[in-house]
């Protein structure tokens, strides 16, 4: 093979293929990219296309100079590489997941769990109106330009974590900790009015309730309570998105 096409470089190939699995490990956690509406072969080939176009820019690197021929050397290397790739995807994931989470309990308080009419999404386990509020986020990564900041984040972990490097648990841990603290404050600030909002309103149908108890006042308010929650969504709907970006923005910078 390597007659047929003295082009290539065995070398150049296994340090490719080290590229490959930090970066295809990032991909297959990392929001946007990592939905299951994309089929697998085109997550695939994304990532594939990204380990390519940045492989002329990090093959240079020592580290991946260096490559021995011990099969448990790279072996343990490529498991290595796999976690720390996962690792950054999982932090990305971390800010949906809390976004997820919350907007289902947003639409419990609002009782939109199982409204009559067509899913947003065959396979989904969520709420309707949770899984518009997550959709609504995915699409802003590619919109605001989002994606690219996760694959200079993955260049730049190169830097912070070169290659040949132990895969350090403890940090790990502590990182995640500190991106579920962030990612949970972001997105209970974004899910904020509807929990206020289902408060005043099942505080006030208390009220009505223990005046005018002769009115069966719960089944008659949910039509109410529902259109109010509704109409409250649409106008808090984009301050929201755009608070919950900016903190992920703001992880990807810093982060």
């Amino acid at each position: 093979m390597t007659d047929a096409l003295p082009g290539l470089n065995p070398n150049v190939i296994l340090a490719t293929f080290v590229l490959f699995c930090r970066i295809g490990a990032c991909l297959m956690l990392a929001p946007g990219v990592s939905n299951s509406q994309i089929p697998m072969q085109v997550r695939l080939f994304v990532a594939v296309a990204i380990t390519l176009s940045l492989a002329p820019l990090l093959l240079g690197r020592g580290q991946l100079q260096s490559l021995g021929d011990d099969p448990i050397a790279m072996l343990r290397m490529i498991v290595t590489e796999g976690l720390i790739g996962a690792m950054i995807g999982a932090l990305g994931r971390l800010f949906f997941s809390a976004l997820e989470t919350l907007a289902v309990a947003a639409a419990n308080m609002l009782g939109v769990v199982n409204p009559f009419g067509v899913e947003v999404d065959v396979n989904q386990m969520m709420p309707p109106l949770a899984t518009t509020i997550s959709m609504i986020a995915v699409a802003l990564i590619f919109v605001a330009d989002f994606h690219w900041e996760i694959i200079r984040g993955l260049v730049a972990s190169y830097d912070a974590i070169p290659i040949l490097s132990d895969y350090d648990a403890s940090y790990s841990l502590r990182h995640i900790g500190l991106v579920l603290g962030q990612s949970f404050g972001i997105a209970i600030r974004v899910t904020s009015p509807f929990f206020l909002y289902s408060v005043i309103a099942n505080f006030a149908l208390t009220m009505i309730n223990r005046v005018t108890p002769q009115i069966a006042i719960f089944y008659v308010a949910p039509p109410f309570i529902v259109s109010g929650g509704l109409l409250l969504l649409y106008f808090v709907v984009k301050p929201q998105i755009g608070e919950f970006m900016a903190g992920f923005a703001a992880w990807l910078t810093w982060g």
